[in-house]
């Protein structure tokens, strides 16, 4: 199974993300947002993926965010898919999804969920080794 992997050129984390499935060898499919945005269907998609829907992906800490003067409160899930197609720098990045898990942003721990079951169960047999010892 691929992984998709959005990212933009500039962020730390997605050049964490995009070393961690090379070094893991886990097929993925990266696509600069900045240079491709996402069309108001994709965005539709990542938000089916979350859990929290836009309080998951939408950076409020991003400069667009501020200039935008967006209340996430007020507006509706339409107009806020339209921002992001037209503003891709109000996603959090990276993201990446494949058809069962979704991670927003870069991180150690959980980025092993990519990792297939097999390789997940070894690392643990090992660490329990470890642990007997």
């Amino acid at each position: 199974m691929t992984v998709q992997l959005y990212t933009s050129s500039s962020n730390a984390s997605s050049r964490k993300a995009r070393a961690w499935f090379r070094d893991h060898e886990i097929p993925f499919m990266e696509r600069n947002i900045m240079a491709q945005p996402l069309s108001q269907d994709e965005v539709k998609r990542l938000l089916r993926l979350t859990e929290n829907g836009t309080e998951d992906i939408i950076s409020t800490r991003a400069k667009i965010f501020g200039k935008l003067h967006i209340d996430l409160d007020t507006i509706s899930t339409s107009e806020l898919i339209k921002l992001i197609a037209q503003h891709p720098d109000l996603l959090k990045r990276p993201i990446m999804f494949d058809d069962k898990r979704l991670q927003i942003g870069y991180n150690e721990e959980e980025i092993r969920r990519f990792l297939p079951r097999k390789t997940r169960q070894l690392e643990m047999e090992k660490v329990r080794a470890r642990l007997a010892i």
